[in-house]
């Protein structure tokens, strides 16, 4: 028993000292501490859904510093060669996916997994749904719209995370699925997005039930208004007063969440969300307008 405290203590040393270990980051006039790449993934492989831009491809390039080997996927072969320019090659490797597509997802898994044999992985032990598209709010929303939303951010999730489950529970690999919902989440839903949004929240929940009993560990991150292409209209202002944290979150700020979620470190961390808002959806509901 000694002996296993020991090992145990020294364990949780060794991890406290490399996530306590910060480089400063200057962002757009902002400037965080954010951990060092010190191996908290190494010898991990992830594969990380809309990794092409924003917060995907800084949890890609968070991960791929922390030791990881990166799988990123998107909608074509020019924005993952763009993104894969950002990332450690050969830390990484990115292949085309649409969310909506789910019938090519068992194909696209074996081939995915099929290539990466050639770089020496054998499995892919970490999933990060990000993949996800914005849309229009009541009264204005359309059918068409609502479904590509929906089939994006809430059905291509399920069920590549349901493919995705039924691997890791097959190959007895104790894994991690970590969802990227959003503030909206919390929030009165008047669009096919927030409602895509409170279904990966409850889609948390379950999956962490359910694959929990199979060493497999399922969280989630509820990000507020990011600085990233889809929310950030003037790339040089972060001010965001409507808002309590007063200015836009940042991608990188996610990302290091990301890694502490899938890492040792957020092993006892299940079924959870983590609410990096700023505030918004939490503390105030007054940054959105719900006239109709």
């Amino acid at each position: 028993m000694t002996c296993d405290w020991f090992i145990m203590t020294s364990r949780i040393k060794r991890l406290l000292r490399r996530i306590t270990d910060f480089r400063p980051v200057v962002h757009k006039h902002v400037t965080i501490n954010l951990p060092t790449g010190r191996a908290l993934l190494k010898d991990r492989c992830a594969l990380i859904t809309g990794g092409t831009s924003g917060i995907g491809l800084s949890i890609a390039k968070a991960f791929a510093c922390e030791g990881a080997f990166v799988i990123i996927t998107g909608r074509t072969r020019e924005r993952l060669d763009k993104a894969l320019e950002q990332i450690s090659e050969p830390n990484a490797c990115g292949f085309v996916l649409d969310n909506t597509d789910v019938k090519s997802f068992e194909s696209k898994l074996a081939e995915i997994l099929e290539s990466i044999k050639l770089k020496g992985k054998n499995s892919i032990d970490i999933l990060v749904n990000n993949a996800g598209v914005n849309g229009l709010r009541m009264p204005h929303e359309t059918e068409e719209d609502f479904n590509h939303v929906i089939e994006t951010n809430l059905k291509g999730t399920f069920f590549l995370s349901q493919l995705y489950g039924k691997y890791l529970v097959s190959n007895d690999i104790k894994g991690n699925i970590l969802n990227i919902a959003s503030a909206s989440s919390l929030r009165p839903a008047d669009s096919a997005y927030t409602l895509s949004k409170w279904g990966l929240r409850g889609l948390t929940l379950g999956l962490a039930k359910s694959l929990g009993q199979y060493g497999i560990t399922v969280n989630g991150i509820a990000p507020g208004p990011t600085a990233t292409p889809m929310m950030l209209k003037d790339n040089n202002n972060l001010n965001l007063d409507r808002i309590p944290l007063g200015r836009y979150i940042l991608p990188e700020e996610i990302a290091s969440m990301a890694v502490v979620l899938v890492s040792d470190v957020g092993r006892s961390v299940m079924g959870d969300l983590v609410y990096m808002t700023g505030g918004a959806g939490i503390l105030t509901y007054d940054d959105v307008n719900y006239s109709f």
